[in-house]
């Protein structure tokens, strides 16, 4: 009973971090500098790829091929950390995620490919690297999300992902900003971008060399229980009843934001070339600020997570009032109506702040989201659960971002945000209609 009545610190991760046992900790760094890798480097690569003479719809056809790998990896994952262990798991997802970063850094030095009649660009490059640079991102998340269930409260859920999150996602603020800074030493795109993804592999090199030499995976047993297809067929059976209309509605509107998500940067770079030339006075001092459009956009999505890791932890304290599904519909809503806020946003950098500001509150949600959906598990099975959830959902969505290249290539750029708008708000309403409060919220 005490472990119901106890209050999940939100500023637990930090201490946490600081007292952790040491494989807890050196996992904890890894995955700070994997994702601060991954974010820096991740949301830039659509311009990366324009740069290199890629078309919008290759382009979508990149962001579908990152859903494939998003739907299929943590299954073999986990079958890989049965064979060969979690330390040496981890040690080859390392390698393969820092030698990612190498393909998308030497992308424009090894030139095209002919096959045939086919002249492919370099741009090539950049899904060969994507296809390693997802490999560490593979491993525990549906971990994650047992411990998190296991740990917490039910009816404190929400607060327990809020801080988790806002402790896993300050590698998204530093990470953007970081490459927009790095961006701003030159002036050619293709040129400072590697200095981007220069620093990436340096961040993967020591991760990996620190979770190989420290982490101690004597008692771990992450990945010991996969059973092969037969295991995902009983889960998909097995999954909750309550878990369905979240899933439905989490599913179109995760496949509206697909649609779109990899040409957000190419709308702010490309469509409004928008970047900021002012001049800052502080302490009786001037500063002149002249940042491109492709190093403003980096610190339009450090915009975007502050306000994130802003209201995560309130909104996760305003679900234990009002109940889960008021703030995860609101994170929805979010999700669905922001491809027509950017998309039809004033062409200044002030309207673009605001616009990415908004934006930032469809995290707001995210940790009732991530506790509606491990909630109604049974204890022990939260992380087949999730993971069972996160393979529909991604499957599914894999063909959105293909979509919406071909819309942005051959009818208009308005016409693919306004169609994903409108699918993420049928999934919206569909949750609002259908969907399940957990009964530790009621």
């Amino acid at each position: 009973m005490a472990a119901e009545e106890d209050p999940v610190d939100v500023l637990d991760p930090l201490r946490q971090f600081l007292s952790l046992e040491r494989d807890v900790l050196v996992l904890s760094v890894a995955m700070f500098a994997f994702s601060l890798g991954f974010q820096m480097t991740n949301r830039f690569l659509p311009e990366y790829m324009v740069a290199l003479g890629a078309s919008g719809f290759v382009v979508g056809l990149f962001g579908t091929f990152g859903n494939v790998i998003s739907a299929v990896y943590p299954y073999p994952g986990g079958a890989v950390s049965d064979r060969i262990g979690s330390r040496y798991a981890l040690t080859l997802f390392g390698l393969l995620s820092t030698v990612g970063f190498v393909f998308w850094l030497v992308a424009p030095g090894i030139g095209g490919l002919s096959v045939g009649s086919v002249t492919l660009g370099p741009w090539m490059w950049i899904f060969v690297g994507l296809l390693l640079a997802q490999a560490w991102k593979s491993f525990g998340l549906g971990a994650t999300f047992a411990v998190v269930k296991q740990a917490t409260p039910p009816s404190r859920l929400a607060e327990g992902f809020a801080s988790t999150e806002t402790f896993r996602r300050t590698a998204f603020l530093v990470g953007p900003v970081l490459a927009a800074v790095l961006i701003g030493l030159h002036p050619q795109f293709t040129v400072s971008f590697r200095y981007v993804l220069a620093v990436a592999v340096v961040f993967g090199v020591l991760g990996t060399v620190v979770q190989h030499f420290l982490y101690d995976a004597g008692s771990d047993t992450i990945g010991d229980s996969f059973e092969g297809v037969d295991r995902i067929v009983r889960d998909f059976r097995e999954m909750p009843e309550e878990l369905r209309p979240l899933l439905v509605g989490d599913t179109l509107v995760r496949f509206a934001n697909g649609m779109v998500y990899v040409f957000f940067v190419l709308v702010v770079t490309r469509i409004f070339g928008v970047g900021l030339d002012t001049t800052v006075s502080l302490g009786g001092l001037s500063y002149a600020v002249d940042l491109s459009p492709q190093a403003f956009f980096g610190y339009l999505l450090g915009v975007e997570m502050v306000v994130a890791l802003l209201t995560m932890i309130p909104a996760a304290k305003v679900a234990e009032r009002v109940g889960l599904k008021p703030v995860v519909a609101l994170g929805f809503a979010v999700y669905a109506v922001f491809p027509v806020v950017l998309i039809y946003a004033p062409q200044t950098a002030p309207a673009l702040v605001l616009v990415f500001a908004f934006s930032g509150l469809r995290f707001a949600g995210l940790p009732s989201h991530k506790a509606l959906i491990v909630g109604p598990a049974e204890r022990g099975a939260g992380g087949r659960v999730t993971g069972t959830y996160y393979l529909l959902r991604n499957t599914i969505v894999i063909p959105s971002a293909a979509l919406g290249g071909y819309l942005w290539d051959f009818v208009s750029p308005e016409l693919a945000f306004t169609v994903a708008a409108a699918v993420g708000l049928v999934g919206t309403g569909y949750f609002l209609v259908f969907g399940k409060e957990f009964e530790a919220y009621a």
